[in-house]
C-alpha cells in the first residue's frame, strides 16, 4: 500500500516519556517517513534539543532533517491560576515530519496549513 503515514500522538503518551525519550522517539519516527501530530506539543527546551540533535544527524542521501510547526505557546490565565498566582505555559499542537515531505504553507495563532508530499 502506497501512502504517507500520519500518527496522531496523544498528550498522555508523550507525558509518560522523559524529554530525551520524546526527542529520540520523534527522530526515529520521522526518519522512517512518518508525519507526527503531537496533541500537546513540545516545550521550548524540547524543541531546541530536537533541532540540535536533528542537525547533527542530517545526511543528504538518507535524512534531510525535519519540518516542524507548532501553535504559539499559550499562557494559562485561568481564574484559579490568578488566585494562586500560577500562570502556567501550555504547549499546543505540533506537526513534525521529514523536511522532504512536509511543507508549511501558512501558520498563524489558530491554524497550521501544511502540504504533505508523496515519498520520492
Amino acid at each position: 500500500m502506497n501512502g504517507i503515514q500520519m500518527d496522531l500522538i496523544s498528550e498522555d503518551k508523550m507525558a509518560k516519556m522523559a524529554p530525551v525519550e520524546k526527542v529520540r522517539f520523534i527522530i526515529d519516527e520521522v526518519k522512517s517517513g512518518k508525519i507526527l501530530v503531537l496533541e500537546s506539543g513540545l516545550t521550548p527546551e524540547e524543541e531546541a534539543n530536537l533541532i540540535e540533535i536533528t542537525m547533527s544527524q542530517i545526511d543528504p542521501d538518507n535524512f534531510s532533517g525535519i519540518e516542524m510547526e507548532s501553535y504559539p505557546f499559550k499562557v494559562n490565565n485561568s481564574l484559579l491560576g490568578k488566585l494562586f498566582k500560577k500562570n502556567t505555559i501550555r504547549t499546543r499542537l505540533t506537526v513534525i515530519g521529514p523536511a522532504k515531505q512536509l511543507k508549511t504553507l501558512k501558520k498563524d495563532h489558530d491554524l497550521i496549513s501544511a502540504l504533505v508530499l508523496a515519498n520520492k
